[in-house]
């Protein structure tokens, strides 16, 4: 079992998708950015949500995702919101 950081409802590991944030390419100072770990085998502290665009909503508007990965600072989600969006369709 695992918790949504944007509803906070306990839900199993298999219905969430795991965040974690990797190394950006190519970008000075390899500043970190949030990946969606589709497999579930990056190495990391990871974060977890449900795979609907109200829960990115709600991890945003509490800041929960970069409290949950232990970062300081605000996260770009972009890449996060880009596959939800993406497999909406």
């Amino acid at each position: 079992m695992r918790t949504c950081v944007g509803c906070r409802d306990r839900d199993l590991r298999s219905d969430l998708l795991r965040l974690v944030l990797a190394a950006a390419d190519g970008v000075p100072a390899g500043e970190p950015r949030v990946v969606v770990d589709v497999r579930g085998s990056l190495s990391g502290r990871g974060a977890w949500i449900h795979p609907v665009l109200a829960c990115l909503d709600l991890a945003v508007r509490r800041r929960a995702v970069p409290r949950a990965l232990r970062a300081a600072g605000p996260l770009d989600l972009t890449a996060v919101r880009a596959y939800l969006e993406q497999q909406d369709r």
